[in-house]
């Protein structure tokens, strides 16, 4: 029987810091440390005093820790990640992420920033679409401004015709969803609390 073993290396050796290592791709795939925690099912402290290599994980802990984001072992020490602690600020247009489903257009702001609480949106719904049949529900607060169009939004039983420039703020406890039974395209500049994309 084959037994795998690893140090964690000091700070002076980047390509096999494990705890930078590991920080630095959740933050590249746009993870806090709680988020990838819950995925994982560890504790937030596992992640990090993993990251700050006050504990050296077995190769069982670290695979565990990879299904949350989810990485192979391979792919975890084979990417080539820039490890460096500068925060983007400003995203340009061709850096939103797309999150489209369907007909509905989302795009999302600052996926790479390492502590994301708040999912902002901007969404396009072209006539006829909609967040789909089934009401959403989740954590959290939701928050938005129809900056083009008009849009009906049902919160609970009640059902809105958001026309532009008309805004909104409820618990994404209560059941909702959004449709555009109208002619045109609505444009919709949105936040989502907690940064469930």
């Amino acid at each position: 029987m084959i037994r795998l073993h690893f140090r964690i290396f000091p700070r002076g050796t980047p390509s096999l810091d494990v705890g930078v290592r590991l920080q630095s791709i959740r933050k590249l795939k746009g993870l806090s440390q709680r988020e990838l925690a819950k995925r994982a099912g560890v504790t937030n402290s596992t992640i990090s005093m993993i990251e700050k290599n006050s504990v050296s994980p077995s190769i069982s802990s670290l695979k565990k820790v990879l299904a949350g984001i989810p990485m192979s072992l391979v792919e975890f020490f084979s990417l080539e990640v820039e490890q460096d602690n500068h925060t983007q600020v400003v995203y340009k247009a061709s850096e939103l992420i797309d999150l489209s489903s369907g007909a509905v257009s989302m795009k999302l702001v600052g996926k790479a920033h390492p502590s994301r609480a708040i999912a902002f949106l901007d969404e396009t719904y072209p006539p006829g679409s909609d967040t789909g049949d089934e009401m959403l529900t989740h954590e959290g607060e939701e928050s938005g401004v129809l900056v083009d169009g008009r849009l009906e939004l049902t919160v609970g039983s009640e059902i809105y015709i958001l026309e532009s420039g008309d805004s909104y703020y409820f618990e994404s406890s209560k059941p909702h969803r959004f449709r555009n039974p109208f002619d045109a395209p609505a444009r919709l500049i949105s936040a989502t609390t907690p940064a469930n994309f």
